[in-house]
């Protein structure tokens, strides 16, 4: 069997082994700096190369997603994407918008809760006018019915 090796071996097997002169530099192998050893969403590395010619890895923070609003879940306008910590640092003006539920309820969704709130409270108007409306003719029509 060792003898009757070169008949199973494949015409280009010669043009495979012959070693590639391209001039590919090697990849420098880097470790982590901080003591998490996996690729985590919370331990992302970025290669940078230092003015001394020396690369290594730089963390990268993660992007932060930004509020949304309560009733429609969309972006909230005027407030940063950041990390809840970065929120803490802020002043209260910069985490806010100067408006009735601002930073929490976008324009769209105010303007709606106002304009049903108004609703409601010209509805309840409409209701007390009618019963009074109602009881003044009920009262006539009594005195009436007792004569």
């Amino acid at each position: 069997f060792g003898s009757s090796s070169s008949q199973w071996s494949h015409p280009d097997t010669s043009a495979c082994c012959i070693p590639l002169q391209l001039g590919f530099a090697m990849v420098e192998r880097l470790t982590y700096r901080r003591q998490c050893r996996y690729n985590t969403k919370g331990n992302k590395c970025r290669k940078v190369r230092t003015p001394g010619g020396k690369l290594v890895l730089q963390n990268v923070k993660k992007t932060g997603k930004g509020p949304k609003c309560g009733d429609c879940g969309k972006a909230l306008i005027g407030i940063p994407c950041l990390r809840p910590t970065e929120y803490r640092r802020l002043k209260k003006r910069e985490r806010r918008v100067s408006r009735a539920y601002g930073g929490s309820r976008c324009g769209c969704c105010v303007r709606k809760r106002v304009v049903r709130a108004f609703l409601i409270e010209e509805q309840k108007c409409v209701k007390q006018v009618l019963a009074e409306k109602l009881s003044a003719t009920k009262e006539p029509s009594k005195k009436a019915s007792k004569k």
